[in-house]
């Protein structure tokens, strides 16, 4: 397995420069942040992958590039190949949001919608690539991926100087992995809170048998958290002292959305709102004066749906 480490993601952070959003961090209250990833080209971070990827494959095939996805990561992938010029197939599987589905056509991808969950979607374009040659974009467990995702972290540290503590949402882990090398300094790096819902708790049930196992997926965040199996990349880097892996339930992450408008007029999908759902509902509590950053990661959503659940 290749090792992804922080100087992966300080040479994706050069090669991304001009392709991406540097975000804004904003404080909510006295010693807790905010990272804006929802502002992001695409409506989440997974743009810092897909760009990463890409650029890192020198030439893309003439078949262009091809990815599954619950939603986010396929819009992503299908911005980054709209941005250079190459053509993008995208597969989902059946529980994307129409949204997010409406988005991939309006970035021009060439969609296949199939399956109940992503693993199955996954499968069938993994079937694709090897028929067409296209340039695999794996949604969390590729080092090119993961080291993209991890530039946010290493964003987030220039931008604050240094925070405690980073709570970031879990689906199959590429995104908490990057961050935890983005972050990852001289003296070790703040502590990393990884988020899961109870319904999807991939990287906990990991953790507990000492490796990646299939768990279920459902719930609210199942279009974007819902790997049913935690990646071995992120496994390697999240298996670790520095990380706490926390479970919220389905109605924290309601009622974390709810609040994200409510107070902060920021629009989040489920998913989006998972982290912030650990630090609002106690399942994870600073200690006095610590100093907490919050990754809100994804906005890819119905605004009608803000108050209703």
């Amino acid at each position: 397995m290749t090792t992804v480490t922080h100087a992966h993601v300080r040479a994706a952070a050069e090669r991304i420069a001009g392709h991406v959003l540097r975000t804004p961090v904003i404080e909510t209250s006295p010693g807790m942040l905010l990272k804006l990833e929802l502002l992001q080209h695409s409506g989440s971070f997974k743009v810092r992958g897909a760009f990463n990827r890409m650029l890192s494959a020198g030439e893309v095939p003439e078949s262009g590039v091809i990815a599954a996805s619950g939603g986010n990561h396929g819009l992503a992938v299908a911005f980054a190949a709209r941005a250079l010029g190459v053509r993008a197939e995208i597969f989902v599987p059946e529980v994307t949001s129409a949204v997010k589905v409406a988005g991939l056509k309006a970035l021009g991808a060439d969609i296949t919608q199939t399956g109940a969950i992503y693993s199955e979607a996954a499968e069938a374009a993994a079937k694709r690539a090897a028929e067409t040659g296209a340039l695999p974009v794996h949604a969390y467990d590729q080092a090119e991926v993961v080291a993209g995702q991890g530039t946010t972290g290493l964003e987030l540290i220039e931008q604050t100087g240094g925070v405690d503590t980073v709570v970031v949402a879990v689906g199959g882990g590429g995104f908490a992995a990057g961050i935890t090398l983005g972050t990852a300094g001289s003296s070790g790096g703040p502590k990393i809170v990884a988020v899961e819902p109870e319904l999807i708790p991939t990287l906990h049930a990991a953790l507990e048998a000492g490796s990646p196992v299939q768990v279920g997926v459902s719930g609210v965040g199942a279009d974007a958290l819902g790997a049913s199996k935690i990646g071995g990349l992120a496994f390697e880097v999240l298996a670790s002292p520095r990380v706490e892996s926390v479970l919220v339930p389905d109605e924290a992450i309601v009622a974390a959305r709810r609040e994200l408008w409510e107070r902060h007029r920021l629009v989040t999908e489920h998913a989006g709102a998972a982290a912030y759902a650990a630090v609002m509902s106690g399942a994870y509590r600073p200690e006095p004066g610590e100093r907490v950053a919050v990754v809100v990661c994804g906005s890819n959503t119905d605004p009608a749906t803000l108050t209703t659940g």
